[in-house]
């Protein structure tokens, strides 16, 4: 019986020492332990979920501003990994109280190039799907510490491995040098935000043995911006390989980053609000982050105008303009969007939205009929729609616009270029919050995907519907990730998308799938140009 114990003690030893593990802190149930292929860290559990925050990817980029990340120095010292850790720089946001559950300010510094992870086991030999989130913010603000992505549920729920990041934004991450100056240094300028991705992707690969995950199942997912990042991964050669499929949320209205030109531009004005010789790129580079953080918001992109540049390099061409880009040509797509987006995106900042008269409706919605007869469209928007008032069809058309058709478009070049297959979807189910003034706005699905209605109340509300919509949502993103399609039991028949049918599915309390919802407004928006990069 002692030799049996023996062996038994023998044998979990040395699985623990496969998972990297020490043998006395993996007796501590709440102190889980893994060595990273950089260093050691401990973290902390959840229930059945082991949970690391902050764990270090890259090295910090001060000193190196404007230029790729490289790796972190290794460490031997075992580190902590419990905190979320700082998050990148950035202008202060102008969040909504709808987000107030979600809220979680970090410190902002140039020592931000770190990922958090939530998993069921630690080298178990189990290989499950790794979902690596993108957070929203355009590609200006956020992170990956927001409290809607904790992944204690979605991780639990699916046994899947959950993974949230930070990446340099805004002008730290976006600023296109390579049309001021030839420093090598600065040749990657405009997409090192993007190729901090590729980097964290790249320390998921190297260590998914050892989180519990699978490296040749992993999926990007993310939601507005963080679904444009998605876009852009799917164009990066360097991405290739390091993710198998592709969620994007809300997001597709970055079909393409700027124009070199545009980008010089940009970058040009930047320097000249700084009052900075254009020769003198590295004075820009050593200026303090509080300083530069004021220059971006005098400057004409007012620290929030700022997007990937195809440069040549790490970015060969624009995402999904005119077509879909070839590197991704294998990798399932699932995309969608909520039914009114700009509920929140105009009328969070414009409560005038949403008593709009008749009278004023033409002057609201002529920016998002630019390139159209946009008395004959609203016309038949009246028509089509009789019982709604003129703030319904000034949502409905910016929806459209901003959305809506490029998700459709997304979808379209993507089924047209071959390959793998795509699915759409679209939020219908209205938030009660506000008394429903909001319906379904911009980031609410957030809440149901990652099955986080309790930390949600600001946006979602609670009650038995919300966490429906949970349970119908996470599931098909869990499904979509360890599969590559979304169909699950409790959800109607949801065949793949193209450009005849349409088969779109909506999620509502009572899920149902449409073939080409809306056909109205998609028809008259296909004769309007489809929003690209400047």
């Amino acid at each position: 019986m002692a030799r049996q114990g023996a062996g038994l003690r023998h044998a979990i030893l040395s699985i623990v020492a496969a998972a990297g593990l020490s043998p006395a802190t993996a007796q501590k149930a709440d102190r889980p332990m893994l060595k990273t292929t950089y260093g050691p860290v401990t973290g902390s559990r959840e229930g059945d979920v082991r949970v690391f925050k902050g764990v270090r990817y890259a090295a910090s980029t001060a000193g190196r501003r404007f230029q790729p990340a490289l790796p972190p120095t290794r460490w031997t010292r075992t580190i902590a990994a419990t905190e979320f850790g700082d998050q990148c720089p950035q202008i202060a946001g102008g969040d909504t109280h709808l987000f107030d559950s979600w809220k979680n300010e970090r410190p902002a510094s140039e020592d931000c190039l770190l990922l958090n992870f939530w998993t069921r086991g630690l080298g178990d030999g189990k290989k499950r799907p790794i979902m690596v989130w993108l957070h929203g913010g355009g590609y200006v603000t956020g992170s990956g510490a927001s409290l809607g992505y904790d992944g204690v549920r979605l991780a639990n729920r699916g046994d899947v491995v959950v993974v949230t990041i930070n990446h340099r934004l805004n002008a730290f991450g976006y600023l296109h040098l390579a049309g001021i100056t030839n420093d090598p240094r600065y040749a990657d300028s405009s997409n090192v935000g993007s190729l901090d991705i590729v980097r964290a992707l790249q320390w998921v690969h190297d260590n998914a043995a050892a989180i519990g995950g699978d490296s040749g199942n992993v999926t990007i997912f993310g939601e507005s911006g963080g679904a444009a990042k998605v876009a852009t991964l799917m164009a990066m050669p360097a991405a290739k390989g390091l993710f198998q499929k592709a969620i994007g949320q809300s997001g597709s209205m970055s079909l393409a980053g700027f124009s070199p030109e545009f980008g010089t531009t940009i970058a040009s004005d930047l320097i000249a609000t700084a009052g900075l010789d254009p020769t003198k790129i590295d004075a820009l580079a050593a200026m303090p982050i509080a300083d530069l953080v004021k220059v971006m918001q005098k400057s004409r992109s007012r620290g929030a105008n700022f997007r990937p540049v195809p440069d040549g390099r790490s970015l060969p061409r624009q995402q999904f303009d005119p077509d879909a880009t070839p590197v991704s040509r294998g990798v399932p797509l699932l995309v969608g969007t909520n039914r009114t987006e700009t509920t929140l995106l105009i009328g969070g900042s414009d409560p005038s939205v949403f008593t709009l008269r008749w009278e004023d409706l033409p002057r609201r919605a002529a920016p998002f009929l630019a390139g159209g007869d946009a008395s004959a469209i609203i016309a038949k928007l009246k028509a089509t729609y009789p019982t709604e008032s003129a703030s319904d069809l000034f949502i409905r058309i910016s929806t459209q616009r901003q959305y809506r058709r490029t998700a459709i478009t997304q979808a379209e070049r993507k089924v047209a270029g071959g390959g793998a297959p795509v699915w759409m979807y679209r939020l219908d189910w209205q938030t009660p919050v506000d008394g429903g003034k909001w319906q379904t706005p911009h980031a609410l699905e957030i809440a149901f995907v990652f099955d986080n209605v309790a930390k949600s109340t600001s946006i979602s509300g609670s009650g038995p519907d919300q966490q429906r919509l949970a349970d119908l949502m996470s599931d098909a993103w869990i499904a979509f990730a360890r599969t590559g399609n979304p169909r699950t039991e409790a959800l109607p028949d949801w065949p793949r998308y193209d450009a005849t049918r349409r088969a779109t599915m909506i999620f509502d309390v009572t899920p149902k799938l449409i073939d080409d919802p809306d056909p109205v407004e998609r028809s008259l928006f296909e004769t309007l140009p489809v929003s690209r990069g400047q």
